[in-house]
């Protein structure tokens, strides 16, 4: 019998956008609507274990040692510190979710982004943008939580996020209310990531295998 094709193997993808883009509601959005297709990515921390948390569930809960190891070896795709604790993605779980046929979802800044395009070069990159600059104010603004100092520093932290889009693969604009349209166009994207020729190299090898 003829190998299967492996169209439906698992990709790991960055989501990113700046502050106020809705990408946290897309993220939610691909996971419910596709939870056969997608998982997200899991980071590790080196921080303690609050009441409720569960290991594998909100984090790896590891210890520095440990998370320091898994720099030094490439194991931590990207990560930061906070409070003087790591916090990072790990690129054995990413390939455990692959494996099984799940595209792993990051959903992580643009400096981790650039990190993961150095480790992971199969990945491909999603930047999410709301509709125009006044959109984007006045969700900031919408949200009732944030100073007036806080929404200006969000919106110049903008800016410098957009600079980076000619680094990502593809964009996709996010409208007031469109987080399951936007989902779906991810969902596209992911099918016609799946059927590049460099993705399905085994095709050829074993077309008149029995």
């Amino acid at each position: 019998m003829a190998k299967e094709h492996a169209f439906t193997k698992g990709i790991p993808f960055v989501i990113s956008g700046p502050s106020g883009c809705g990408k946290g509601t897309i993220v939610k959005a691909l996971l419910e609507k596709y939870p056969e297709r997608f998982a997200l990515s899991v980071s590790a921390t080196t921080r303690k274990k609050r009441e409720g948390e569960k290991d594998g569930v909100q984090y790896y809960f590891i210890s520095k040692e440990e998370f320091e190891r898994r720099i030094a070896v490439g194991d931590i795709l990207e990560y930061t510190t906070y409070s003087n604790e790591y916090y990072g993605t790990p690129k054995t779980q990413v390939y455990a979710h692959t494996e099984m046929g799940r595209s792993v979802i990051l959903e992580i800044e643009v400096e981790g982004a650039m990190h993961v395009r150095e480790l992971l070069p199969e990945a491909f990159l999603i930047f999410v943008l709301p509709p125009n600059a006044e959109t984007l104010e006045a969700r900031l603004r919408g949200r009732g939580t944030n100073t007036e100092e806080d929404i200006q520093r969000r919106l110049a932290r903008a800016k410098e996020e957009i600079k980076m889009l000619p680094y990502y693969d593809y964009v996709i604009v996010n409208e007031d209310g469109g987080a399951a349209a936007a989902a779906d166009e991810i969902a596209e994207i992911l099918s016609a990531e799946q059927k590049r020729v460099c993705r399905q190299k085994e095709i050829a090898a074993n077309f008149f295998l029995a």
